[in-house]
């Protein structure tokens, strides 16, 4: 075999089989992953004093790890706080509405500008800085309100977030559990995030027109309330800025952005340089803004704006630290948690497994990427889509260990089911920002995207195959 498996490694495989079995029953794993953390320090040192302090030692590294995610996405939020407040949404989305002629045009052009601002603020707060605008549009042009859910969820939530090309915060959790560089990881998901895309949102189309001919999908259908959401009722703001400045602002804004992908593609940033560009730019733009929109009190409105943003940043990966902590023992965290205890030889725990499975069980590509994208919905299934990526990369590399290739499709693979159910297409929960926003029923929304979600994940799971 060539490794030798110590009771760390089966430890290590009994709690990710616990991980999974408490996803599936809806029920939270951080207490699961603190065990786990415990459990393994105790079992490698054989110091009480010691595995008490590598749990918050894990908590640290991942902490540390996270970070730059971490505050890039606060600052994101921050920002897009202030344009919502200010109405320089309204203004940037507003020329595109002018295009929304038919249903058919409304769907696409929803769809495609929700994946571009997600890219750069995210789906959540990109819900809020075009749903307000963009929905009463489609709604006059005969798209029902369930409609554009679906575009703005599918687009946004789904292909924008399960690539997430540009913040690249999916893409750093999964490479760093599976031990590879982001770059990697990024180029596999593209051929995967397009064909899922492409699958899922065409199949959505046609069910949306075919119920729209059939009458099964109407005005009136899903629709929560006849009162306003809370999303659309805070877009009606004070009239802070002039409608000059707001022009200037939603012209500044995306010229600021787009400079920023150009200098990646120019000075070759990623991860981690990539991140910080565009976090940097955020800061900027919120800075602006906020003291030209509330001049005198611009210093304390700054501070507002980013403590807001910090408690989203925060509450998205709160549940995420303990679970990533966990799975960062698997590869090279684990020396910095616990110490220097694994056995002589060794790789890292998840590389010992692939080559132990390997050497045991004869598996294939196939075998490995139903396996992922199993994985992947399983670990979707807590509704945040990132909770559970960092257990899709470490399974991915330990199959990519045992099969001997595959490792960063394997990796994007098991990203993009996590985060197509998780993220806010499937799993109720997780899909309130688009069905807030557009006043549906979340769980009739998560009905209508049930069939072509699926299908695309079998077809993506058919091609990732054909790339391992």
């Amino acid at each position: 075999m060539g490794v030798e498996l110590t009771a760390l490694h089966w430890i290590y495989v009994l709690f990710i089989l616990f991980i999974i079995c408490f996803m599936v029953m809806r029920r939270d794993t951080t207490l699961v992953c603190i065990a786990g953390i415990f459990l393994i320090a105790i079992t490698a040192t054989g110091s009480l004093s010691g595995s008490v302090s590598s749990i918050f030692t894990s908590f640290i590294f991942a902490i540390t790890e996270l970070l730059s995610t971490i505050l890039v996405i606060s600052i994101i939020v921050a920002m897009s706080r202030t344009l919502t407040a200010t109405g320089i949404n309204d203004v940037m989305i507003s020329p595109f509405a002018r295009f929304i002629r038919t249903p058919a045009l409304a769907y696409w052009t929803i769809g495609i500008l929700m994946m571009v601002i997600s890219w750069f603020f995210w789906p959540s707060p990109a819900v809020a800085l075009m749903g307000a605008v963009l929905l009463p549009v489609a709604i006059r042009v005969g798209l029902p309100a369930l409609g554009v859910a679906m575009a703005m969820n599918l687009f946004g939530h789904g292909i924008a977030l399960s690539g997430d090309f540009i913040i690249q915060a999916a893409p750093k959790l999964t490479a760093d559990a599976a031990g590879l560089p982001v770059g990697d990881v990024i180029s596999a998901s593209v051929p995967l995030v397009i064909v899922m895309g492409a699958v899922t949102t065409i199949t959505a189309f046609f069910l949306i027109k075919r119920d729209m001919k059939n009458g099964k999908l109407t005005a009136a259908t899903g629709i929560a309330n006849n009162s306003p959401s809370a999303l659309q009722a805070d877009s009606s703001n004070a009239q802070m800025l002039s409608l000059n400045q707001k022009r200037f602002f939603a012209l500044l804004i995306p010229l600021l952005f787009a400079a920023d992908v150009a200098a990646m593609f120019v000075l070759d940033l990623q991860g981690g340089d990539a991140t910080a560009l565009v976090g940097g730019t955020s800061i900027f733009i919120l800075l602006i803004i906020t003291l030209a929109a509330h001049r005198n009190k611009g210093l304390e409105k700054t501070t507002s704006y980013l403590i807001e943003g910090f408690q989203f940043g925060f509450r998205v990966f709160g549940p995420v630290i303990p679970i990533a902590a966990f799975f960062y023992l698997g590869d090279s965290g684990f020396t910095q948690m616990i110490g220097d205890y694994l056995p002589k030889g060794s790789h890292g725990i998840v590389n010992d497994l692939g080559i132990g499975l390997a050497s045991v069980v004869p598996l294939s590509k196939e075998v490995g990427a139903i396996t992922l994208t199993a994985v992947g919905v399983i670990t979707g299934l807590d509704g945040s889509g990132f909770s559970g990526i960092s257990l899709a990369g470490s399974i991915a590399n330990l199959f990519a260990a045992a099969i001997g290739t595959g490792a960063a499709t394997l990796t994007a693979l098991g990203q993009v089911a996590a985060i197509w159910i998780g993220g806010g297409t499937l799993v109720p929960w997780a899909l309130i920002p688009a069905a807030a926003i557009c006043n549906v029923d979340a769980f009739e929304l998560a009905r209508r995207n049930l069939l072509p979600v699926t299908i695309g994940l079998v077809v993506t799971t058919i091609v990732a195959m054909f790339l391992i």
